[in-house]
Order: structure tokens, then sequence, then C-alpha cells
């Protein structure tokens, strides 16, 4: 069996959560009581990765600060692994193909988020993960230059990417379909090209991310299946997808998905983050996620997160949620 450790995401009680409506965002201290109470046969997550923002994070905490939720986060026998850089406008930074000052704060997030990565190193609560991005610009804007944008995003990343290198951090670029230059398996792998640094900056697959890639949902030039397709269909287009993205993937959130997309509050539509039991999925988790995991260890892979953003409040407070996820995670790790 592989030594892949099981993460929970924290950022489901956050992002796409408002103040005043029903779904207000759930604390960082319950995120954490609702995975360490998960068990499976007597097994439990090994950890969580986490979104390093407002309510659960400010960016700029103190030392003394991030020392308390490192604290805390070991006190429940958990660890931190891939860390969510605070890219997007609204958070610290702007579209990596924006303006000059959002390039500036695009690189300022990671550089805090970096800053955070080593506080958490150095108190012994992180071992492994990467900086999670995106391109934190709108498909729209993007594709109003497309190959100008490309090389924007590229340069930006290249300055971020110097800054994650000289403190030891990797940056994973998560191929969601709602941020331009990234919202298809092809755009992506342009970039990842020109960026051209895969020692330093990989590819964080999504389970329901990457199948939006290929029903070509943003970007239908480059679709590989139709909606309505059969097995035959749909396991040759996906292997065919994922050989391509599997070289640079560094980074990995296990999902389901049932062919929709989904957004709430300020979040764009993006792939539907579905429970792992969800009769619409159209994803066999195992399989799927064995196919992004081979040779996972050349890849300096050492944990796999389930990701379950924008679940309902009322789906993230039930136990048995996270337990049949659990489930499904041990699962995943078996098969390797």
């Amino acid at each position: 069996m592989s030594k892949l450790k099981v993460h929970n995401a924290m950022w489901p009680g956050l992002v796409g959560k408002e103040e005043g409506t029903d779904h207000p965002p759930i604390s960082l201290e319950r995120m954490l009581e609702l995975t360490a109470n998960s068990e499976v046969n007597g097994q439990k997550y090994d950890g969580v990765d986490y979104f390093l923002f407002h309510p659960h994070t400010d960016p700029d905490a103190s030392e003394d600060d991030l020392k308390k939720i490192a604290d805390l986060i070991a006190s429940k026998n958990l660890k931190v692994g891939t860390l969510v850089a605070p890219v997007w406008p609204g958070t610290v930074g702007g579209p990596a193909f924006g303006s000059k000052d959002d390039r500036n704060d695009f690189v300022l997030a990671v550089e805090k988020a970096c800053r955070i990565a080593n506080i958490f190193k150095a108190h012994g609560v992180r071992d492994y993960g990467a900086i999670r991005i995106d391109t934190a610009g709108s498909v729209e804007d993007w594709a109003k230059n497309p190959a100008a944008n490309t090389a924007l995003a590229a340069d930006t990343i290249k300055r971020a990417a110097a800054i994650a290198a000289d403190n030891g951090e990797r940056l994973a670029i998560e191929g969601e379909i709602c941020w331009g230059a990234i919202h298809s398996w092809k755009d992506t792998l342009d970039l990842l090209e020109a960026i051209g640094l895969p020692e330093t900056v990989g590819f964080q697959a999504d389970l329901a991310h990457t199948y939006l890639y290929l029903l070509g949902y943003n970007a239908p030039e480059y679709a590989l299946i139709k909606e309505g397709h059969t097995d035959e269909e749909f396991w040759p287009a996906y292997r065919s997808m994922v050989d391509k993205l599997r070289p640079w993937t560094i980074d990995f959130h296990v999902a389901q998905n049932d062919g929709s997309v989904h957004g709430t509050s300020a979040h764009d539509k993006t792939g539907r983050h579905c429970p792992a039991d969800d009769p619409n999925g159209k994803l066999d988790i195992v399989k799927c996620s064995s196919e992004w995991l081979k040779d996972h260890a050349d890849r300096k892979i050492e944990h796999i997160c389930w990701d379950g953003c924008m679940f309902s409040n009322e789906l993230l407070e039930e136990r048995q949620t996270w337990n049949t996820i659990l489930d499904t995670m041990l699962q995943v790790r078996c098969a390797q």
C-alpha cells in the first residue's frame, strides 16, 4: 500500500461562504474538529490543506499567532500540507496577466504564503505539500489577447517561482475552468511550458475540474468527449489528457463531479464538487485517481487531499459526509 498521507481541505468552510446568508463561513476550528472526528476502521485523516486568508488566517498574522494556529492543528494530530496563496483580487493578489500593480500583488501573495509556510515548517506541523495558485484572472479578460496574456501570466508566475524556490517551496497551479490561461487542458499545458520551470512550478490536478477540461466546458475547441459519453469513449480520452498533464502534476485533489458547474457568492462557476457517494457522480474516483497518481513518488507527491469546495453548510456539518470521504480516500491510497 502507498505511504500517501490523506488530507482534508479547510477552504470549503471559507470559499463561496458569506456572512449574513444561509451559507456563512465555518471557522477553522470547526473544520478541524469535523476532520479530526472522522474515522473509518480505526484510520483517520493525516492532515489538512488550507487557504491563507480571513476568516481562517490573516496572511499578515504575527509569527506568534501563526504558531498558535500550528499548535491548534497539531493538537488534533493533524499535519499541514498544501497552502493556498491568497492570489485572488479582494484578498492580497491580483490577476497574473493584469496590470503592473495586479502582477506585483500576485507575487506578494506568494511571498506571504512562503513566510507562513516557513513558520509552519519550523514549528514541525508541516513537512510536505506545495503552495497552490491559479492565474486569478477571468477567462473573458484573458481572451482579449490570449497570447499576450499567457505570456504575462508566465512572467508573473516565474517571478513568484523565484521566491518559492528561495524558500524551498513549489508552486502548484490548480486547473480550474474559471481562470484564464488555465481554463482548458491545452491552455494549461501551454502556460506550464511557457513558464518552463518543472522543478518549481507544476500542476495541481483536481478530479472535478479536470473532468470539465475533458468536456471542454470553457473551451469547446479542446473537448475530448461529449456529454452522454460511454465508458468506451471516456477512458481513452481521459488517459490522453492525463498523460499530457501528469508529468507536470505535483499536487492532487480527490473529488467527484456530475458534469456540471457551480459557484456561490464571489466565486465564479467552476467544476462542481459533489459528495463522494453522489449517485449522479460521473467519475470512478479510485480508477481516475490512479491515472494521475502513477509514479507519484517520482514527482514528490506525498499526500492527497479531498476538495469539497462549495459544499453546502448542511453537508459540511454532517459527520457521515467526512467518514464517507475518508473511506473513499483510503480506497484511493490503497490502490496505489
